[in-house]
């Protein structure tokens, strides 16, 4: 995807703390977790498994990460022009 920026976005830190929120939150809210909860990388990877497995929790991802990503400040689901020629966040 050309038409976004992707590489000063990740370069950003709040922009990778939303998107990491996009993905884990729904997950932990459907299926009723607490970060405590994963305290193996076994329950970490059961729930991964029981995710995917979910169709309502991959579309809540999956808007969630639409949400993260959309310029709210450019017409559409792209980046303007200006934006795509960033070096770095501004």
């Amino acid at each position: 995807m050309d038409k976004i920026n992707f590489k000063v976005r990740f370069n950003n830190p709040l922009f990778i703390l939303q998107f990491l929120a996009m993905i884990f939150l729904p997950v932990l809210a459907y299926f009723g977790f607490k970060w405590e909860d994963l305290t193996t990388w076994g329950a970490v990877l059961h729930l991964i498994v029981m995710a995917v497995q979910n169709p309502f929790v991959v579309f809540s991802m999956l808007v969630g990460i639409l949400t993260a990503i959309t310029d709210p400040t450019t017409k559409g689901l792209f980046d303007s022009e200006q934006a795509r020629a960033y070096i770095k966040p501004r």
